[in-house]
């Protein structure tokens, strides 16, 4: 977990521009040493941008980024150095076997040949792979593939570890073991960036950053989001052709956001005792004779819907 230490990545104000189209919009963030750092957002929000800048492979268009004390503007190569890196698409070679292809991460990392041995024995028991360390990296299941990644991504020790999007398209069993991984790395002092659209993996994370659109909307602990995030108090109301009650619920007393959640709308009140009655005889009204609902904690799924929603203008949020 996050300690007292200098932050290891510090962003104040970043901005990045493709011509006229602004992909990050004045960000500014901090990474303690040990802490994992989630951004959780949906594709196109900046994530990736703002990780490539932070890996000294994009130029901010203005701002400053620090990675290890060091200027990623100024001095990319040495940010390069220091850290681990990966992306979201599949980094290894499919046509080289396991040892083969942490052999060749490990030359680029500077890995010394007296190092090497025990790097490898290191990253080959972390992904599991003990025995199968001749197989070719495209015989593998995907959970395999992404932990042997990770595993030359840190085979030369780095403090820092940006992840993009790592356990895209990898089954729910595998993900989790994966987030073991890097709670051990964190443990052991590790910074760690990690981009995410998973709601559950963000649960997973010391501090969540929320983006959208390029621009940060909200910055805290995931109890933290969930509890004071939304200003009001929650209901789930269920019932047949539930969502027809959208709009009348909508212009209720009392009532500031409704949103649909599978087969239920959460409806965000200002007071759940008071208005609950209210809002069933609503739903009565409207031709719901099997209406029902209760008062529920919000997930980070709601806190999100509601902040993004709080930060458009209204012609975008209808849209």
């Amino acid at each position: 977990m996050a300690d007292s230490s200098p932050m290891q990545i510090v962003v104040d104000g970043l901005v990045k521009r493709f011509g006229a189209f602004t992909a990050l919009d004045g960000i500014s963030f901090g990474v303690a040493h040990g802490e994992i750092m989630g951004f959780l957002g949906p594709n196109g929000a900046g994530k990736s941008t703002l990780i490539r800048i932070l890996c000294g492979l994009l130029r901010p268009s203005a701002g400053r980024a620090l990675v290890a004390g060091i200027d990623v503007a100024g001095d990319p190569e040495a940010v390069r150095r220091r850290i681990g890196y990966m992306s979201q698409k599949f980094s290894l070679y499919g046509d080289l076997s396991v040892v083969e292809n942490l052999r060749f991460f490990g030359g680029i990392y500077g890995v010394s040949e007296a190092e090497m041995p025990e790097r490898l024995r290191f990253a080959v028991d972390m992904a599991g792979l003990t025995g199968r360390e001749d197989a070719l990296v495209a015989t593998l299941a995907g959970g395999w593939k992404q932990r042997l990644a990770l595993g030359a991504a840190i085979l030369h020790r780095p403090a820092i570890l940006f992840l993009d999007e790592p356990t895209s398209g990898v089954d729910p069993g595998s993900r989790r073991r994966f987030w073991n991984l890097i709670h051990a790395l964190s443990e052991e002092g590790v910074s760690i960036l990690v981009s995410t659209h998973y709601m559950d993996e963000a649960e997973y994370c010391h501090r969540i950053a929320l983006i959208n659109r390029g621009r940060l909307v909200a910055l805290g602990t995931p109890l933290e989001l969930k509890q004071h995030s939304l200003g009001g108090e929650l209901l789930a109301l269920e019932g047949e052709r539930i969502g027809e009650a959208i709009a009348p619920l909508a212009r209720a007393p009392g009532v500031r956001d409704v949103a649909m959640f599978g087969n239920a709308l959460h409806v965000l009140v200002d007071q759940a005792a008071l208005r609950l009655p209210a809002l069933l005889a609503l739903l009565a009204g409207s031709g719901i004779a099997d209406g029902r609902g209760r008062r529920i904690d919000p997930s980070l799924e709601d806190s999100f819907v509601h902040l993004v929603a709080a930060k458009l203008p209204p012609t975008e949020v209808a849209s």
